[in-house]
């Protein structure tokens, strides 16, 4: 089982508790680890509201549907934007591959164009994903050993006690040359996430302001990311999760992709 997409992104929760004294002896690696194992169920679906801001203040809203499905230790996603009528029928397809070194499989399709696009590695890696504030990359899941992971310290943020890791990618094509995490005890998700660009200064920051239990499940349910560069960015609201729903296999192919809702 793996941890859910978007981002996301984003960070997955395991089921356990650690003494003080074990949880000293962990190293970056671990926490990270134990990050992207939690259960989740083996399939997912979410509805995400986006709000896309710029540093005028103007806003642009989206609506997004996404499934999830793993099979073995790999992961597909699929998601449908379902509003404003400039994007609607526009879909996001991923296979995430646990394999290290093996890259993962990206492909967009613009239905005004009737044109499906393939991702490329480079391209994940530096590209923004449909305006937002969230690379294709992101959108994906990393293998734990794309990084160096190092534990700085435990600290307090926001009321949660968190671990707190620097995280370095093995790839230097990668938007970033590192970023740190505050991961929070209770529940191993991320509470807040800074990247640096490779001048080393704070390219943009991730905050994590909503984490429930869905059908006993942690789930965020609210993300910000902020480039703090160009002051834009993307609030994802999560909502009507749901986990261990039923899904065909065939949902996840560039076909049924391409044939859209």
């Amino acid at each position: 089982m793996k941890k859910v997409l978007l981002i996301a992104t984003f960070f997955s929760i395991f089921n356990g508790s650690f003494s003080i004294c074990s949880a000293q002896k962990l190293t970056g690696r671990d926490v990270i680890q134990k990050v992207k194992d939690r259960p989740d169920g083996d399939t997912r679906y979410g509805e995400m509201e986006l709000t896309l801001r710029k540093k005028n203040g103007t806003t642009r809203q989206r609506k997004v549907i996404s499934w999830a499905m793993d099979e073995g230790k790999d992961t597909k996603k699929m998601m449908f934007f379902t509003y404003p009528g400039d994007v609607k029928g526009t879909g996001f397809l991923t296979w995430d591959y646990d394999q290290i070194g093996k890259e993962d499989a990206k492909w967009l399709y613009l239905p005004a164009m009737k044109k499906t696009r393939r991702i490329s590695g480079s391209s994940s890696k530096t590209d923004y994903f449909m305006g937002t504030d969230f690379t294709y990359d992101d959108m994906g899941s990393r293998h734990v050993d794309d990084d160096t992971h190092k534990l700085l310290r435990e600290e307090m943020k926001d009321g949660h006690k968190c671990w707190v890791v620097e995280s370095v990618p093995v790839d230097k094509h990668e938007i970033y040359s590192r970023k740190v995490s505050w991961i929070r005890q209770d529940c191993l998700t991320a509470a807040y996430v800074e990247y640096y660009d490779k001048l080393n200064k704070l390219h943009r920051v991730l905050t994590i302001s909503d984490v429930k239990q869905v059908q006993g499940f942690w789930t965020i349910q609210k993300m910000e990311m902020k480039n703090v560069q160009t002051e834009h960015s993307t609030l994802i609201v999560v909502k009507n999760s749901q986990y261990n729903v039923k899904v065909d296999k065939s949902l996840f192919t560039v076909a049924k992709l391409e044939k859209g809702l």
